[in-house]
């Protein structure tokens, strides 16, 4: 194999292996101290908010919000989370600005919004429809991690790459025949 060939077949192999690796993406999960049932409009309701780098390691450095939303649809509106003194922990003061259904979420700054569910607030304060336990335990967008055509992509690159170099390895080490 000559220089040549083997220069292409390596920048080959990077190529196959570089979009493979970027799809290897980080995720968080977040979760609520508590959720926003019984409280009334134009009150604050204070909440904090757990991000888990991956569901383990608390993830510093970001600025998540809490968004709501009228379920009827209508603008979004967002408060933003100010870090504790406790690592991966921010705390929102949200405020319904009426009576009615509200959809909520947090967008983590990380890896994605997460949609954690609908609360009747004012009159009687039904119940909300989501726990407050950490959400996303695994990528859910098909964008997030790698996908099964990632890992073969970046497995088929990695042994295109080994083979290359222990053919390159072999042939340098290889004892050449006495001229004469």
């Amino acid at each position: 194999m000559n220089r040549i060939t083997l220069f292409i077949a390596t920048a080959l192999a990077v190529a196959l292996m570089a979009p493979a690796t970027s799809l290897a993406g980080g995720w968080a999960t977040v979760g609520l101290s508590s959720l926003p049932e019984g409280t009334q409009p134009r009150e604050v309701w204070m909440v904090d908010l757990t991000v888990l780098q991956h569901g383990r390691t608390p993830l510093e450095g970001i600025a998540p919000r809490v968004l709501i939303r009228e379920a009827r649809g209508g603008d979004e509106k967002a408060f933003p989370a100010k870090p504790t003194e406790r690592a991966g922990v921010y705390r929102a003061h949200v405020a319904f600005p009426s009576a009615g259904r509200w959809t909520y979420a947090v967008d983590d700054d990380f890896s994605q919004v997460h949609q954690l569910g609908s609360v009747r607030i004012g009159a009687g304060g039904e119940s909300a429809t989501a726990a407050a336990r950490p959400t996303s335990a695994a990528p859910t967008d098909p964008g997030d991690g790698v996908t099964l055509a990632g890992a073969l992509g970046i497995a088929l690159g990695a042994g295109l790459l080994a083979a290359l170099l222990t053919a390159a390895l072999r042939r340098r080490s290889a004892p050449k025949p006495a001229e004469g």
